[in-house]
């Protein structure tokens, strides 16, 4: 066999192994590759599909109130005036200042809460802790947790920016009330009892005060 034939058949045998090992190595897809480009009927129909969940309801409205009330209305505004604004972490913070406000109602010690309390919230909250020392009476609170927590309603007001949002509570502590001598007169110090309030918070939206002040409270 003369030597081109030789080279020939060299030649061919190292372009057959160089295709198979092409060919292998395109059919393992792994790393960073490009996804396939879809099929201009597919990619309007993915397009489409975007635009309807991107155009959807907000959910960190609707899950809290329902869609379409006034309430989501004006909780939609809040969000236009702030955008910052979130639903969950203002119920979130609501659920912190509950405990931190009825323990120190409480306690007797609200000078703390001054940032979170409205003027008259205040004045009545010190009205009815000094009217408790003046009978030489003290009460011990301890507590448990909020076992239910909803956001009831919703309001704002378009010239002044100011939003109040009410929250109904379900919370879980023990509390007894003591005389000057620390007799128990009230309540057990073991036994959890269940407490319903409604709180109503306010705020001017865009204002550099962060502070949601508690302005009203129900039973």
């Amino acid at each position: 066999m003369n030597t081109p034939i030789v080279q020939l058949l060299v030649l061919a045998g190292i372009a057959i192994f160089l295709i198979l090992r092409l060919r292998s190595v395109l059919g393992t897809r792994d790393g960073f590759e490009k996804p396939p480009v879809p099929a201009p009927g597919k990619r309007e129909e993915a397009k489409r599909e975007f635009e309807v969940i991107e155009g959807g309801p907000d959910r960190d409205i609707i899950d809290h109130v329902p869609e379409g009330s006034d309430a989501a209305e004006a909780l939609a505004k809040m969000k236009r005036a702030e955008p910052s604004f979130n639903v969950g972490e203002f119920l979130s913070g609501a659920r912190g200042a509950y405990e931190m406000i009825l323990m120190g109602f409480d306690n007797g010690e609200i000078e703390d809460l001054k940032p979170f309390l409205s003027d008259e919230i205040y004045e009545t909250f010190a009205q009815v802790i000094q009217a408790r020392a003046d009978q030489g009476l003290t009460i011990e609170a301890e507590f448990v947790g909020v076992r239910e927590m909803t956001l009831a309603d919703a309001s704002f007001d378009d010239d002044s920016k100011l939003a109040e949002i009410t929250v109904k509570y379900v919370g879980e502590l023990t509390s007894v009330v003591k005389n000057a001598e620390g007799e128990i007169v009230e309540g057990s110090a073991t036994a959890v009892k269940r407490q319903k309030d409604v709180w109503t918070y306010a705020r001017n939206m865009g204002s550099d005060d962060p502070n949601w002040q508690l302005v009203a409270t129900d039973e």
